[in-house]
Parts: structure tokens; C-alpha cells; sequence
């Protein structure tokens, strides 16, 4: 059981927002203190300098933070009533699916659409006729109910 001043690193970490450089033990024979089971993993090394930034943001679209939480739930959602022998297809990944997210009466509703031509299928091509899933959401992003339509 934790004592309360284990918590005292923590929240001084917390608050720092970063991690603590772990740095090789001498005294440990062969292993390496970042691979040493010590809670902490090492952040991956900075690759802002490889990144090419745009000098002007094109937006896709701007939503409020409950709807990107809503969009996120009714995403994850369908992501986990995909049968197991189809998740590592890209037609049951979200690279395949369009979110349409609407606001009313306080509840968002989201939409998933699978789009098969952006896994090299024909444009126009669908899978399922007619094939979507629409959600109630509540603004801190959890699913309250599912459209009863079976695709």
C-alpha cells in the first residue's frame, strides 16, 4: 500500500509536466536504467524537428471539446464490436470510417459511415448497403444509447 509522502514525487512530477531522466545505475550489473523496472518510461526523443509544419493551418473542421469527446466514444465504440478475426483490416479501422456529429437537446448524435474506397476498393463501392451506426452521447463523451439499427 502506497504511504502518502510515495505521492509527493508524483504530484511534484505532475506538476512539472515532465518525467525524470533516468539516468544509468553503476552499481546494477548490466542493466540499463531505462529498461529497469522503475514505473517511469522514458519519453520518445523529440521529433518536432522532423516534422515539415504548415505555414497556414487548413482546418478540416472546428468542433467544441464535448463534441470531439462525443465523436471519440461513438468511434471506439464501433472500433470494439468489430469481430476479432476482421480488426486488423483496414475496412474495420478508423482510417475506413466518416464521423457526422450533430448537437440536440444537449445530447450529441454521431453518425459512422465505413467508407471502403479509402482502403482500395472502388469509389462509390460499399460494403454493406446502407451500412451506418448513429449514437446518443452526453457531452463528457459517454454513450448512452445506440440507434436500434442493426447494419
Amino acid at each position: 500500500m502506497l504511504k502518502p509522502y510515495h505521492f509527493i514525487p508524483l504530484v511534484l512530477l505532475s506538476i512539472d509536466g515532465g518525467t525524470v531522466a533516468l539516468q544509468p545505475d553503476s552499481s546494477a550489473s548490466g542493466v540499463d536504467a531505462g529498461t529497469a523496472d522503475a514505473g517511469i518510461i522514458a519519453p520518445p526523443p523529440n521529433t518536432a524537428d522532423s516534422i515539415r509544419w504548415p505555414e497556414n493551418l487548413r482546418p478540416l473542421a472546428t468542433l467544441d471539446g464535448p463534441a470531439v469527446l462525443a465523436a471519440n466514444a461513438a468511434l471506439q465504440r464501433v472500433l470494439s464490436r468489430v469481430p476479432k478475426e476482421y480488426a486488423g483490416t483496414c475496412e474495420y479501422s478508423a482510417e475506413s470510417m466518416d464521423v457526422v456529429i450533430g448537437q440536440e437537446g444537449g445530447l450529441y448524435f454521431v453518425r459512422i459511415d465505413r467508407r471502403a474506397d479509402r482502403c482500395g476498393w472502388a469509389p462509390g463501392f460499399n460494403l454493406e448497403f446502407d451500412w451506418f451506426e448513429l449514437y446518443a452521447v452526453s457531452p463528457q463523451g459517454r454513450v448512452l444509447a445506440r440507434y436500434p439499427y442493426m447494419p
